[in-house]
């Protein structure tokens, strides 16, 4: 049963204006509308649960993390129909999202138990040292104190109410505020639901998780501006992650903020790779353009190809493949006609010919696949903006040099992918460097949509990929965006932390 009001320090919170979200199917529902009163009332809540949860032990937040899997799985039938019911995502899609959910939970419990992310470093006392004695001095990484977070549209488990951000946040000790996605706010309700069973089953501090649902912009302006919150993640768009980036930069205290804005994935597929394999790694794109109505952060909006004869087939293989795909709801009419207004974006620019085109209704996507030049590409930077949805751009080079012009050119991007045989080696090598400082993750002969949870996965890259190109948003690393790193300096055992003793 939704509770349809905000959850602030244990207390379900309701107001006198509410909001309906736009299910793809079904009856509305009804929720309150946030306020920045009620932000500050989270802040203060958060600010004070800090004060024990920031120092408890890693064995008990990890216990949390796991009790809050626990409490998502008992409520999984009703979480997989209501975030079906309001995004149109398939039961099935979201099932698996919240095996990612709970798995990353679980594997944030035990990376935390384990102990190594709080980098650990001693440097004995050297009390004969010449010419002066060197005092002891240790290091550990500490929580920085109460964090919020946006939840995302595109995944309303997996980077939303207790998704990546939330997880990682709580591992490291930190306080969180939610502020729930209106695309899902009936989705939101029930994991704050569960997170608020585990919190009461683990007696800890009802301050260390709070969500405002709805709310104007200005409910997401006092929450990054709120003087007692230190960091702040976000996946989202790109004009409004760099708002936001902006209010934290001018605060009187500036904090970071951890945004994944946007990425066209681009694909470079070498020669000899698209003449042996261009039927395969045309379907290959088509399935992953188009997987989730191309709905992903990492979907692979761009391939630049070259060589004349088999650009033609792995184009006309694009195309053959996309004709088979269905048009698909997306997550909310707003994001449909972006995807819209991408699309026509494209097909007006200069140079660009139109490949394959279908006819969707207002909530669905279409694939659309377009084609242009090196040269083209180049000269139009808008070309290599994201189009949120699963539409194509072939970018046709010449030769390997003027793909590896269309490489240095790119902006900032969560993934690149290289698709190479043995032959085309030494054109990967010479790419390699180039994508390196493009990108957060790099591919060899696959696909980016899907994004492992594991110690070694980076979910970040250079603007606008990401606003912190030294932090992942996805994976056990991503905790250290909530920590900092404190020295002490001859302190004696008895005030120091337990993890230092």
């Amino acid at each position: 049963m939704l509770q349809g009001k905000h959850l602030i320090a244990g207390q379900w919170i309701g107001g006198n204006e509410t909001f309906r979200n736009e299910p793809a199917s079904g009856e509305p529902d009804t929720f309150s509308v946030g306020t920045p009163e009620l932000v500050n009332k989270a802040a203060e809540a958060a600010e004070e649960a800090f004060w024990e949860y920031g120092y408890t032990s890693r064995e008990r937040r990890a216990a949390f993390l796991r009790a809050i899997a626990r409490a998502i799985d008992a409520r999984g039938d009703a979480i997989a129909q209501m975030g079906s019911k309001e995004t149109g995502l398939p039961e099935a899609r979201l099932v698996g999202e919240r095996g990612r959910t709970t798995g990353q939970l679980k594997l944030f419990a035990d990376h935390i138990e384990a102990g190594d992310y709080l980098d650990r470093r001693h440097d004995p006392a050297l009390p004969d040292r010449k010419p002066a004695p060197r005092p002891d001095i240790r290091l550990m990484q500490r929580p920085v104190g109460p964090v919020a977070v946006f939840g995302a549209s595109n995944f309303p488990l997996a980077f939303s109410t207790a998704g990546g951000d939330t997880a990682s946040a709580l591992a490291a000790g930190c306080p969180v505020i939610v502020k729930g996605h209106s695309a899902h706010p009936g989705t939101s309700d029930l994991v704050a639901q569960a997170i608020d069973a585990a919190i009461r089953e683990c007696d800890m501090p009802p301050g260390v998780f709070s969500q405002i649902q709805g709310g104007n912009r200005t409910v997401g302006q006092a929450l990054v501006q709120h003087p007692l919150v230190t960091a702040v993640g976000f996946t989202g768009s790109l004009g409004g992650g760099r708002a936001l980036f902006d209010l934290c930069a001018v605060r009187p205290s500036p904090i970071p903020f951890y945004g994944e804005l946007g990425s066209v994935n681009p694909m470079f597929v070498l020669e000899h790779a698209l003449e042996a394999r261009a039927s395969e790694i045309a379907s290959g794109w088509a399935a992953s353009l188009t997987l989730g109505a191309g709905q992903f952060c990492t979907n692979p909006g761009i391939a630049v190809v070259s060589g004349k004869a088999a650009s033609s087939a792995f184009i006309a293989g694009v195309k053959e493949a996309l004709a088979g795909v269905a048009p698909q709801v997306m997550l909310t009419d707003g994001i449909s006609a972006a995807y819209r207004k991408g699309r026509d974006r494209i097909a007006a620019s200069k140079g660009v010919e139109e490949i394959f085109a279908a006819e969707a209704g207002s909530r669905s996507a279409a694939p659309y696949l377009y084609a242009t030049t090196a040269g083209e590409w180049l000269a139009n930077a808008a070309l290599g903006e994201e189009v949120f949805g699963p539409l194509g751009l072939v970018v046709l080079a010449s030769d390997a040099a003027e793909m590896q012009a269309v490489a240095r050119v790119l902006a900032g991007q969560l993934t690149c992918t290289l698709h190479f045989d043995s032959e085309d080696r030494t054109a990967a090598r010479r790419l390699m460097p180039i994508l390196e400082r493009k990108a957060g993750r790099l591919l060899a002969n696959g696909f980016p949509t899907g994004v492992e949870v594991c110690d070694a996965m980076v979910h970040g890259g250079p603007y606008p990929a990401s606003t912190n190109f030294g932090a992942t948003s996805v994976g056990t690393l991503s905790i250290r965006r909530w920590l900092r790193p404190v020295s002490y300096q001859n302190m004696p055992s008895e005030l120091l932390p337990d993890d230092l003793t």
